[in-house]
C-alpha cells in the first residue's frame, strides 16, 4: 500500500479537526463515540489525528454517530485543505 503524501494528508488533518469538533461540541469522548460507531476504541483518536485514511463507511458511521447530516463532516474540506497547505509554506 502506498503511503499518503503530505498533500493527501491534509484532507485527512481537516477531517480529523471536524471530527474532534463536533464531538467536544456534543460532549462526547472518543471512547464513547467509539462505541457508538461500533469502530475499535482508538479509531476515533486515529481519524482525529489523521493517522488513518478513513473510509467512507467509517466516515457515515461517525456522522451517524455524532448525529449529524454527512455533509457536516465534508463540506468545503478543500477550503480546510488549501489552508492547511499555504499555512505550513510560511512557517
Amino acid at each position: 500500500m502506498k503511503p499518503i503524501d503530505n498533500y493527501d494528508k491534509q484532507y485527512l488533518l481537516a477531517l480529523g479537526k471536524r471530527i474532534k469538533f463536533f464531538r467536544e461540541e456534543k460532549g462526547v469522548s472518543q471512547e464513547q463515540l467509539a462505541a457508538i460507531c461500533n469502530v475499535h476504541r482508538t479509531y476515533i483518536g486515529m481519524l482525529e489525528r489523521a493517522e488513518r485514511n478513513a473510509t467512507i463507511i467509517s466516515i457515515i458511521k461517525v456522522a451517524k454517530g455524532l448525529n449529524i447530516p454527512l455533509v457536516k463532516l465534508l463540506e468545503n474540506l478543500e477550503n480546510e485543505y488549501w489552508y492547511n497547505i499555504l499555512h505550513k509554506s510560511f512557517w
